[in-house]
């Protein structure tokens, strides 16, 4: 499964990311969403030589879902800058083992990542994360949430769902008991990257875009 054109304009271009594939290159070597998106820009626009591609946030490799990049270097600065700011609107949608005790809420909690094991966990020293959280639909012992973190820290949605007793299927590194099949063969979290609504880099306006659902995400496509 290759990623979609959802948005591209001179200087912003937004990807449905699949699952399985990272958004810029690791020590897998599989082909990354960066690459993959310069490549595709030089073809179809026949561009010569390189082609600029500028990464301003991520994915986790098992995660679907919409991701912005910049296609000139003034529109990813005043894109990042967004997300550190943290004024870019993310929607997330998860399926989740079990049901929360709520229709809806908030938590906040305090994060702590290991980088030598790539592991995030509860702890007191740690930075503040924020969620919060609507039940879309429950089914067979399952959960559809639909996910607006509030903070951007590492592995926070995965973190905060498991720590609660809501791991996301297929994440087994945070406690599933479910794998999830991927279309590439591999595997995939129950997590995928509904939305972004930003401010456009280099005009007066919002923008969002929507992310549809993959053929292998495990849950309902409304």
């Amino acid at each position: 499964m290759e990623p979609i054109v959802l948005l591209e304009d001179n200087h912003c271009l937004a990807l449905n990311k699949p699952a399985g594939m990272p958004t810029q290159g690791d020590e897998s070597g599989a082909l990354s969403l960066v690459d993959w998106a310069r490549e595709d820009l030089r073809i179809r626009h026949a561009k010569p030589g390189n082609v600029f591609v500028g990464l301003v946030h991520r994915l986790d490799r098992p995660v679907s879902g919409v991701v912005l990049l910049g296609k000139t270097s003034k529109g990813a600065s005043r894109l990042s800058e967004q997300f550190r700011s943290g004024t870019v609107e993310k929607v997330y949608w998860a399926i989740v083992e079990g049901t929360p005790g709520e229709d809806q809420g908030t938590w906040t909690d305090r994060l702590v990542k290991d980088e030598r094991s790539n592991v995030v966990r509860l702890g007191a020293g740690g930075k503040d994360a924020e969620l919060s959280f609507r039940v879309l639909d429950r089914w067979r012992g399952r959960s559809w949430l639909e996910i607006r973190p509030i903070s951007g820290r590492s592995h926070q949605i995965r973190v905060q769902l498991s720590s609660r007793g809501l791991p996301i299927v297929g994440d087994l590194k945070y406690g599933a008991r479910s794998r999830v099949p991927a279309s590439d063969g591999g595997h995939r979290l129950g997590l995928h990257a509904r939305s972004l609504r930003f401010r456009h880099p280099t005009r007066p306006e919002a923008v969002l875009v929507v992310a549809p659902v993959p053929s292998d995400w495990p849950g309902p496509s409304s």
